[in-house]
C-alpha cells in the first residue's frame, strides 16, 4: 500500500533544487504538479543536448523531472490566479512549494496568507537563496564560494574549485525533504499545516560541521589540502599500473597491517609506527607510497588491503559506478511512451516501498504543458473552447 498515493504536490519550480526535492516526493508516490510559466517555463529544460528533437525537452532537464505532471499557467494574469485558486481547492493539494524570489510572492498570488486564505491546512514551503528576507539571486557555484565549501576543495597550493556535484541544491533539497516529511506527520497529528522557510546558503554552511569548530573554537586555519586527510595518514590518491585508487588508513594498527604487506615492509619504520608521525611527514610518506603503488594493478592493491583489513577503492568512473552490482539492482526508469526512449535514473538514497511497487518505473518526465488539458479540463471542468482561449492569451 502506498501511504502516500493521496498526498498532492503544487510545486511552481525550476532550475534544480526544488525540482530535485520534488522528484524525491515523486520517488514516495506523491502527486507532483509543477507549474511554468507558458512563455519562458523551466529555463532547465534547454540545458544539455536536445536528443528528442523537441523543444524544451533537453536531456539535462529529464534527470530529475521523472514521475511528475506539468501545467503550464501565467500567475501574473488575474485568469491566471483564478485558476490556481481552483487548483489549491479542487486538486486538494497538499503541498504548495516555490522557489521563486521572495518579492514575487505578493504579486503572484502565492504568498504563503494569500494561499492559507485559499486552504487552512495548506504545507507551503519557500526555498530562497538567503532567506525570506532578501531577494538576491545566486546559483550553486555562488554558494559553494560564499559558504567556504569552495575554499575546502582544490590542491594546497591550488586555487579553490567547484564540486563535481551541486552540493548546496541537492544538499537544500534534501533538507527540505525532511522539512516536508515532519510538516506533513504534524498535520496528522495537530490538522495544522505550515510555513516552511528554508535558505540554500544556510543549508550549506550548515555541511562545515567540523571546519567551523575547529576554526572558531580551537583557532586552527581549516582549508583544502587535495587529496591528503587534516587528521589521518596515509589518507590520498594513488596511481597504479592501470588507474588510480583511494586509501584511507584509519589508525595505527591498521597502518601495522600495511606495512606487512609485500612491497610495503620497507616503511615499518619507528616514526611511521604513530599517526601523528605519519601526518608528520605525509608528503614524503606519499611520495614513497607512490613509488610502490605505480608497480601494481589496481586489483592486486584492492585485494592486498582488503585482506589487511585496510580501506580501499578504485576510483571508478560514472560508467564503472552504473555497472557496480549495487548500484544496478537499484536503478530507476523511465519510458516515453512516444518514442520509446528509456532513460536510466540515478537510484534513490532509500529504495521506497512505492518505488518497489512499480518495479522502479517512474512516467517519463512531462514535455511542457503536457497535462494542461488533463487536469485544467478533465479536473478543473473547463471546456476546449475556453482552454483554446486561455491558451491564445498566454494564460496557460
Amino acid at each position: 500500500m502506498n501511504i502516500f498515493q493521496n498526498i498532492t504536490i503544487i510545486s511552481l519550480e525550476q532550475a534544480t533544487v526544488l525540482p530535485y526535492l520534488t522528484y524525491r516526493l515523486a520517488q514516495d508516490g506523491m502527486k507532483v504538479i509543477r507549474l511554468e510559466h507558458p512563455v519562458y517555463g523551466d529555463p532547465n529544460r534547454m540545458v544539455g543536448e536536445n536528443y528528442l528533437g523537441e523543444e524544451r525537452m533537453n536531456t539535462y532537464f529529464m534527470a530529475i523531472n521523472a514521475g511528475k505532471k506539468s501545467l503550464t499557467l501565467d500567475l501574473t494574469t488575474a485568469e491566471g490566479r483564478e485558476i490556481f485558486r481552483r487548483l489549491i481547492t479542487e486538486l486538494k493539494a497538499d503541498v504548495f512549494a516555490t522557489n521563486q524570489l521572495p518579492r514575487n510572492y505578493a504579486k503572484l498570488g502565492i504568498d504563503y496568507d494569500t494561499i492559507k486564505s485559499i486552504k487552512e491546512d495548506i504545507i507551503w514551503l519557500g526555498v530562497t537563496g538567503f532567506g525570506p528576507d532578501s531577494d538576491e539571486v545566486t546559483y550553486d557555484p555562488i554558494l559553494q564560494a560564499r559558504s567556504g565549501l569552495m575554499d575546502l576543495t582544490g590542491e594546497r597550493n591550488g586555487p579553490p574549485q567547484v564540486l563535481g556535484v551541486p552540493l548546496p541544491d541537492m544538499g537544500t533539497s534534501e533538507h527540505a525533504y525532511g522539512l516536508v516529511m515532519k510538516a506533513l506527520l504534524e498535520r496528522h497529528i495537530t490538522g495544522q499545516g505550515s510555513r516552511l522557510d528554508v535558505s540554500m546558503f544556510e543549508s550549506t554552511v550548515s555541511w562545515l560541521t567540523v571546519p567551523i569548530t575547529l576554526t572558531e573554537t580551537f583557532g586552527k586555519d581549516i582549508t583544502r589540502r587535495g587529496n591528503t586527510h587534516e587528521f589521518f595518514a596515509p589518507v590520498s590518491v594513488f596511481k597504479t599500473k592501470d588507474g588510480f585508487v583511494y586509501i584511507a588508513v584509519g589508525n595505527d594498527r591498521q597502518w601495522e597491517n600495511v606495512t606487512k604487506l609485500p612491497g610495503f615492509e620497507a616503511l615499518a619504520r619507528e616514526a611511521y609506527r604513530k599517526n601523528a608521525g605519519r601526518i608528520a611527514d605525509v608528503v614524503d610518506l606519499n611520495k614513497q607510497l607512490g613509488l610502490i603503488m605505480a608497480n601494481m594493478t589496481a586489483e592486486e592493491l584492492i585485494t592486498r588491503f582488503n585482506q589487511a583489513g585496510v580501506a580501499i577503492s578504485k576510483i571508478k568512473t560514472i560508467r564503472d559506478v552504473i555497472a557496480d552490482p549495487l548500484v544496478a539492482r537499484r536503478l530507476l526508469h523511465a519510458k516515453d511512451s512516444r518514442t520509446d526512449l528509456e532513460l536510466t535514473l540515478a537510484p534513490p538514497p532509500v529504495m521506497t516501498p512505492y518505488l518497489e511497487s512499480c518495479d522502479r518505473q517512474l512516467s517519463f518526465p512531462p514535455r511542457f504543458g503536457e497535462h494542461n488539458e488533463r487536469i485544467y479540463k478533465n479536473r478543473l471542468g473547463y471546456s476546449s473552447c475556453k482552454l483554446s482561449e486561455l491558451k491564445e492569451k498566454k494564460v496557460i
